[in-house]
């Protein structure tokens, strides 16, 4: 699970007041208030309104750019743009606002430009068209297309091509790193590995040495686990395969450089390339795999502690699980929402994980042991791969409905149809991986023998 990744309108955006390098104070303002102040510092506001609208969508839709791809942020600075003309655009803390440019910003501020068929913020690039002219849009140069009636949008295409839109209403959200905040790893699994997946197979274009991920699912196997370290050691970073901080964001820097997303050349992304096979979160009235797995989680966590009540496994989202996610919530020190999403399902996998870390070896005896805590896929081979055929075998050899198969600790093509078919009897998605959900079936028909 993570979040989306569909652009979204920042709370804030934090301003550096210098060159990228130098030494100067960051200030976090709201996000319309900063447009406000980049569009008095830099635009007159006795210029037509076409006019003054079409560099504020220009100025709101640069902003935006640099804050979705983490232009800074992936370069390991601590702020979202500069202050600076020469980087970025003109903000002077604490200027005067003009009213009418306030009221512009105002009706406005959550709508940008896009290239016809993509949903990420356009590289408005722009200059004033008389001391600097640049291949974008000339400040100046609005006035007399304004004057001459056109319309903002109108004036945007002479100056960014007719493959243009705006994108209007886009939803405000906390502006937050990308970065999930735990490092990713073979068997891990959500949108945050489909992201990695997605950057991977696109840098690999240009870096062929960085084998396919196929299928790029949101699991994290093997084929993902040596694109990374291939990634690693042609960027000299640590090859070790994990998905931490510094390869995270790496990774999105040279991603954005290959999609040329701070240009006007730039690639741009498809609705297929931000949307994302996991939910955002999880919250009452939500049904299916994703549920099921979060309950399984909460049942194990709620067997070895009174504080969070039983719930039944039937992948409904209903008031009991709503319950059981406040309980993990309170103890934890979390708001009790009820909803799970980033932080709490963080929470959840690491109560898990320290109940797993806890028990003693050979609890289960002869029945099946609870989930191992990460995914398992094609190409893994482990004592938990042998013991998931070894419960299959179990499964096929008592009941029939599944064939047999060899019990060899490698998780092969053989296992994975085998676990499909499984999955497709009882209603899950069939894609061969073994989450907690699926994981918790098979132990289930295996201990019922």
């Amino acid at each position: 699970m993570a979040l989306q990744q569909l652009p979204t309108i920042p709370e804030t955006i934090t301003v550096h007041l210098g060159l990228p390098d130098q030494a100067a104070e960051n200030v976090t303002v709201s996000f319309p208030d900063y447009i406000k102040n980049v569009a008095s510092s830099e635009i007159y506001p006795t210029w037509p309104e076409e006019a003054i609208r079409a560099n504020i969508y220009a100025q709101i839709t640069y902003a935006l750019n640099r804050v979705y791809n983490e232009f800074y942020r992936s370069q390991g600075y601590d702020f979202d743009i500069t202050a600076t003309t020469q980087f970025d655009q003109k903000f002077i803390k604490g200027r005067d606002i003009y009213e009418n440019i306030s009221r512009i910003v105002d009706d406005i501020f959550n709508d940008y430009v896009v290239q016809q068929g993509r949903v990420d913020p356009f590289f408005t690039a722009y200059c004033n068209g008389t001391t600097t002219v640049c291949a974008g849009l000339s400040q100046w140069g609005t006035v007399p297309l304004a004057e001459q009636g056109l319309t903002p949008y109108q004036i945007l295409q002479r100056f960014y091509g007719q493959n243009i839109g705006i994108l209007e209403n886009a939803p405000i959200s906390a502006n937050v790193a990308s970065y999930p905040g735990v490092p990713l790893r073979l068997g891990d699994a959500g949108n945050d590995v489909k992201t990695i997946q997605l950057q991977l197979n696109r840098i690999a274009n240009n870096y062929p040495a960085i084998p396919k991920i196929t299928p790029a699912d949101g699991v994290f196997g093997v084929s993902t686990e040596n694109a990374v370290r291939e990634f690693q050691r042609i960027f000299n970073l640590t090859p070790d395969g994990i998905v931490g901080k510094a390869t995270w964001y790496q990774l999105k820097y040279i991603y954005n450089g290959v999609k040329r997303l701070n240009e006007l050349t730039s690639e741009g992304l498809t609705l297929e390339e931000v949307t994302r096979p996991f939910p955002a979160v999880l919250q009452e009235g939500d049904s299916g795999i994703d549920v099921r797995s979060l309950q399984y989680y909460l049942d194990v966590i709620a067997y070895f502690n009174d504080a969070v009540p039983d719930i039944v496994e039937d992948g409904i989202f209903g008031p009991s699980t709503t319950a059981a996610v406040r309980a993990f919530q309170t103890l934890v020190g979390l708001p009790a929402d009820g909803i799970v999403g980033r932080q709490t399902w963080n929470r959840i996998q690491q109560s898990y994980q320290d109940i797993l870390n806890s028990l003693p070896p050979g609890i289960e005896e002869n029945n099946a042991g609870i989930y191992p805590g990460y995914f398992l896929s094609l190409g893994m081979e482990n004592q938990d791969v042998r013991n998931l055929q070894t419960y299959l075998r179990g499964i096929a050899d008592y009941t029939g409905v599944i064939p047999p198969i060899a019990i060899t600790g490698r998780f092969d093509e053989a296992t994975r149809d085998v676990v499909a078919a499984l999955q497709a009897q009882n209603g899950f998605p069939a894609n061969g991986n073994v989450g907690p959900a699926t994981w918790n079936l098979i132990r289930r028909l295996y201990n019922s023998r």
